[in-house]
């Protein structure tokens, strides 16, 4: 057995599996206030990767539906930007077991005959991005089995071309990670953050990595979703001027929820 052990933990996140808990459980109780089992089963979400501190209130705008169907999901499918070490294509890893301070996770490395998709565990060993929503999905879920992929170069087709063959039904669900602009002033970030949500909500699959760090598996899964006919909701937005930074130089978050229609 293999493992990618939690590289951002005391940084990103708290280290202690305690406190790691007690902050997770906070924000998706927060998150959860007014949600019944009367919320829509959505197949896709975009949710942000910064520090908890700053973008977690908005992620578990997320989880917090998510974890209403903890009974049902089995397999997440997650894909995050590299923000470390160049990629061409989807890096899967080669380990099978990622590690967070609240336990493993079994990992599903796709082996598929696809030329974009390849093993590269250097990828996944320091990235941020697919790791700090893992405490999220343990505190939200029950078992499950995670799909991790870290996005380099490639075409928002070469990833919607892997997320369609991952697709799986009701027992997987598909995660995007991508926080939104990054170091303007706080009016301005909501400017651009604005403007990008608006292309987000009408499924353009034209967004660039000005206005998303993660803006190729996001133009990839607006892509699968405008030919599932999925619709998207803004659960929530804002900036770390919002939540705990200065407003001077801001980053901006977002969780957007992707349901498939009632025939699907």
């Amino acid at each position: 057995m293999t493992v990618r052990r939690a590289a951002v933990a005391g940084s990103f996140y708290p280290a202690d599996p305690t406190d790691l808990t007690d902050s997770v459980d906070a924000m998706l109780a927060q998150a959860s206030a007014g949600l019944t089992g009367e919320v829509p089963a959505a197949k896709a979400y975009l949710v942000p990767h910064a520090g908890h501190i700053y973008s977690g209130a908005t992620a578990a705008l997320a989880y917090a539906r998510i974890a209403l169907r903890r009974k049902t999901i089995r397999r997440v499918v997650l894909l995050g930007p590299t923000h470390r070490v160049p990629v061409d294509g989807l890096a899967r890893p080669c380990s099978s077991v990622f590690e967070t301070p609240l336990g493993r996770i079994p990992v599903e490395s796709p082996n598929l005959p696809m030329p974009q998709l390849v093993a590269d565990s250097g990828a996944h060993e320091w990235e941020h991005s697919l790791e700090v929503q893992l405490p999220f999905l343990q505190r939200a879920l029950q078992a499950f089995v995670l799909v991790p992929l870290a996005v380099g170069r490639a075409t928002p087709e070469q990833v919607a071309d892997v997320m369609e063959t991952l697709w799986g039904g009701p027992e997987t669900i598909v995660l995007v990670s991508s926080d939104l602009s990054h170091y303007h002033a706080y009016d301005e970030a909501r400017r651009i953050d604005g403007a990008t949500l608006d292309r987000i909500m009408a499924m353009d699959a034209h967004i660039d990595h000005q206005q998303a760090c993660g803006a190729t598996p996001v133009n990839g899964l607006l892509l699968v979703a405008k030919r599932r006919g999925l619709k998207p909701t803004l659960l929530g937005a804002c900036n770390s001027g919002d939540t705990a930074g200065e407003k001077n130089k801001v980053v901006g978050y977002a969780a957007v929820e992707f349901t498939e229609p009632p025939d699907a």
